[in-house]
Formats: structure tokens, sequence, C-alpha cells
């Protein structure tokens, strides 16, 4: 496996993507960037995170 290299990500840009990915309203480049940031496996099995 390739060493990771660390990225700066934008915490509004970042939160922004989320709220698009739970709600299925990203392109697929997009979908799959945060995907990758994450390290997230495909299905999920709920929310990325708690909401409020």
């Amino acid at each position: 496996m390739a060493p990771r290299s660390i990225q700066w990500v934008n915490t509004p840009v970042l939160m922004e993507a989320l709220d698009r990915y739970e709600q299925g309203r990203l392109p697929r480049s997009m979908r799959l960037w945060v995907e990758a940031v994450l390290e997230l496996e495909r299905p999920l099995r709920g929310p990325l995170r708690p909401h409020c």
C-alpha cells in the first residue's frame, strides 16, 4: 500500500460536502473525493456524523 500524503482541507468546504454526500447531491468526482479523504467504503450503514 502506498503511503498517504497529508492533505489540507477547508473545514466549511468539507462540512458542506458531507451534507451533500449524505443527501446524494454530489457529482461523482466530488463523491469519490469525499470517500477517498475519509477512507470510506461503500455501502454506508448510517450517517457519517450524528445530527443534532
